[in-house]
């Protein structure tokens, strides 16, 4: 057997990685699906469920530090270990920072993308290092290369590939590995509920949508990394080519990263 907990996982890469996994491993799978969307969660589950799998829903804000540590301690209670934690949950946001009056959601956004992350991983290491188990972290570009507009957004994954690249050296003698993940432009909708200047929900994209990565194929990737015990999932090309000129020329990043905005929101 073999226990998952996998955050943000009522929809989008959370949900689909959820349902590959299940199709996957079957009955050998124990599974936590965490998020807030209760329903949401119940509709995966039943899903990964047709292929056998063991599941527990866990409405959880990863924002909250105790429901982290409960996510955990419920998980243990249910399954009896862990093996697999995915730190999936995370939020958006896009915003010019001189639009910006209140930069309160900044550390919302913070809490969410970051700390859920920490506080979910810091509960189940002890766990984690008795199975020699894995821990996944889904970052993004942004949080390779800075993206104008996205500085809340950037610096939260910067801040989540700090954490997990020191982790990663860490739990090497533990034999428990640490695998980021960096997305780019996914077809989901989590642009579309992410913070705009106001710390409200977008309703709208801010990035230039066209040739944006299928969830599928996403799940997919992680998925392989994940089972490979891979260091570093960077999904296109077009994201390993920008992270080697981020090095080699860095002022012809910037100019294609402000080009990569949508021209309604670049600044003038």
């Amino acid at each position: 057997m073999s226990v998952v907990i996998i955050t943000g996982a009522s929809d989008g890469i959370g949900a689909e990685l959820a349902r590959q996994m299940a199709q996957e491993h079957g009955s050998s799978l124990q599974l936590t699906l965490a998020a807030r969307n209760a329903d949401k969660l119940e509709q995966v589950a039943a899903q990964c469920r047709q292929h056998g799998a063991m599941v527990l829903v866990r409405p959880t804000d990863v924002g909250d530090e105790s429901a982290c540590r409960g996510l955990i301690a419920d998980t243990l209670a249910r399954f009896g270990g862990l093996d697999t934690l995915v730190n999936n949950a995370g939020m958006s946001a896009h915003a010019l920072l001189e639009d910006v009056k209140d930069l309160a959601w900044y550390e919302d956004l913070m809490r969410i993308n970051l700390w859920g992350s920490v506080w979910c991983t810091h509960a189940a290491l002890p766990h984690l290092k008795a199975s020699k188990g894995r821990i996944v972290a889904v970052s993004s570009l942004a949080g390779l290369v800075g993206v104008p507009g996205r500085t809340a957004y950037s610096s939260t994954k910067f801040a989540m590939n700090g954490f997990f690249e020191a982790l990663r050296v860490e739990m090497v003698p533990h034999g428990v590995s640490v695998t980021l993940a960096y997305p780019g432009v996914v077809a989901t909708e989590i642009r579309y509920r992410g913070y705009n200047a106001q710390g409200e929900a977008a309703g709208q994209s801010g990035l230039d949508e066209s040739g944006a990565m299928s969830v599928e194929e996403c799940a997919r990737l992680i998925r392989t990394g994940l089972n490979a015990r891979q260091r570093d999932i960077v999904m296109s090309a077009k994201g390993k080519l920008s992270r080697w000129m981020k090095l080699l020329a860095p002022a012809l990043v910037d100019k294609l990263a402000l080009k990569a905005l949508k021209s309604e929101v670049r600044p003038h």
